[in-house]
């Protein structure tokens, strides 16, 4: 998390238990994406646990290796992978035809955040958060897409705990960016992070059902 590896650790552990068993609960291809959704939010806090340990005791290695990989996440999978996992589970298809272009949209946020990852110089300091830096170019038409790929897609799901999903996640991140404007993304992902133990209880709910 933002706050500690310790939190970052905890926090990742009990995610990746949570989506072992979320994946295990989904019935089928179509809803395995989305079920999957807590373990890769399990595995980004792990990767920024060992970033605040590379602070800690100034391994220069893995704070560039953990630093990359949490921002490759961050800023490059949940804008491809958010839109392609809550298509994956919707059945109607002009809900389906909508979601393909948040999809789009998604795509070429994630391509162009990973080429200035890739071209640009890009580091992490800590205090008491960690904040990646980084240059964006079109910040606030870039945000907005990303918003619209990670957040508003959920809104048009035939599932209300998916379109509740997405209503907390925006809530989230405005919250993040207001109290924590430099470094929102580290502590919009870590209660992104926790908030995703909802999918949990969505496909518990579907077996139950």
């Amino acid at each position: 998390m933002c706050f500690s590896a310790t939190a970052s650790f905890i926090a990742g552990g009990a995610l990746t238990v949570i989506g072992v068993v979320t994946v295990k609960l989904a019935a089928n291809r179509k809803e395995l994406p989305f079920a999957v959704i807590p373990l890769l939010f399990g595995i980004q806090q792990i990767i920024e646990g060992g970033l605040w340990l590379s602070f800690n005791y100034d391994i220069t290695q893995l704070k560039v290796v953990t630093t990359y990989m949490f921002t490759l996440f961050s800023h490059v999978l949940w804008p491809i992978y958010m839109p392609f996992a809550v298509r994956s589970m919707e059945q109607k298809p002009w809900r389906k035809k909508i979601m393909l272009g948040f999809q789009l949209i998604g795509l070429g946020v994630g391509i162009y955040l990973f080429m200035l990852i890739a071209t640009l110089p890009l580091t992490a300091v800590a205090g008491e958060h960690i904040i990646y830096v980084s240059p964006h170019f079109y910040e606030w038409a870039v945000m907005a897409f990303y918003i619209a790929s990670t957040c508003l897609v959920s809104f048009f799901s035939s599932y209300s705990l998916i379109r509740l999903f997405g209503v907390l996640v925006l809530l989230l991140f405005m919250l993040a960016y207001y109290f924590y404007t430099v470094a929102f993304f580290s502590v919009w992902c870590f209660f992104a992070a926790i908030l995703s133990a909802i999918i949990y209880l969505f496909f518990r709910g579907k077996e139950t059902a």
